[in-house]
């Protein structure tokens, strides 16, 4: 019972996010969201989960209130409470700031793969997708106003640290974190010049995190070690596990390649070619450790040890 109660706070809050068109209903919609997935976190009272759980609210909680600062200090120099009409260029300094928080883009990502490390699978599920879509939405609103310079640091950086970091992790969970991160630098980049490209890219990301969460779910594993033994049980499951985590790399001819490809072209329209490449070339570090999962989980035979 207490579960459908959060669960229904979640949908709530995402909704009301989403569907506002005043900061203060946005910023509520957010602190709901929060407040309920904190018990989703802590659920199993280990140690390493009320860590999580205490990260977690701490980040958003600061998150936040510059999310209400931001929108406070355009309401006082424009008069608008209106979230498309952000247009005080320090607000919006604040409000990129506030989101890249919310959204775990580098420089402020340190607390997404703890927080992941330490949750229950499907509640990583929900903080990598669901928890997403509303800041997501509040940057796609009040795309046109945003400092695309920054917005295209933060991204490079991003898709670059995300791949970085996940070449020495043998948690998926925290693999999975610096996928997430690297596949946020790819949507913070296009942002400002395609937003729709960005949403495409988030569903996209969505579908097939969702994909990989659930099958790992259902074959019960967390670890490298433990993936590689996993193909016994269900073969089918591991086969599409492979194929979903090639898609996450970017693969062509797979669904993943799709938003890489058109965002590539956007940026190649908006003179923005190095950036581009610089990204395309990034994206060879999360590459790998997606092969490096999906040979794992469909290749490798373990040593037998009878």
């Amino acid at each position: 019972q207490a579960k459908m109660i959060f669960t229904l706070s979640l949908i709530l809050g995402t909704t009301i996010t989403i569907s506002s068109n005043h900061w203060i209903m946005a910023w509520a919609g957010l602190e709901i969201n929060t407040l309920a997935i904190l018990p989703m976190i802590s659920k199993s009272h280990h140690p390493r989960a009320i860590e999580a759980a205490t990260k977690y609210f701490l980040t958003q909680a600061t998150a936040s209130a510059l999310v209400l600062f931001s929108s406070m200090t355009n309401a006082w120099y424009t008069g608008q409470w209106d979230i498309t009409q952000l247009t005080h260029p320090m607000s919006c300094l604040i409000l990129t700031s506030a989101i890249a928080m919310k959204l775990g883009l580098v420089p402020f990502h340190f607390w997404f793969p703890e927080v992941l490390q330490g949750s229950p699978l499907m509640t990583g599920l929900l903080l990598s997708t669901m928890m997403k879509f509303p800041p997501i939405t509040l940057l796609f609103m009040t795309s046109p106003s945003l400092n695309s310079t920054l917005l295209t640091y933060m991204a490079i950086f991003s898709a670059a640290l995300g791949g970085w970091m996940g070449l020495n992790q043998t948690q998926i969970r925290k693999i999975l974190a610096f996928s997430s991160i690297s596949h946020l630098g790819w949507m913070a980049i296009i942002i400002t010049y395609n937003p729709k490209l960005t949403l495409l890219n988030f569903y996209l990301y969505a579908l097939m995190t969702t994909a990989v969460f659930m099958t790992l779910n259902s074959i019960k594993v967390s670890k490298l070690s433990t993936l590689m033994t996993a193909w016994t049980k269900i073969p089918s499951l591991n086969a599409m596990l492979f194929l979903t985590m090639l898609s996450l790399a970017g693969l062509p001819p797979l669904t993943g390649f799709l938003p890489k490809w058109l965002i590539i072209q956007e940026l190649t329209k908006q003179d923005m070619a190095i950036a581009a490449t610089t990204i395309s070339l990034l994206s060879l570090l999360s590459l790998f450790f997606y092969l490096r999962l999906a040979y794992c989980a469909t290749i490798t035979l373990p040593p037998h040890t009878t």
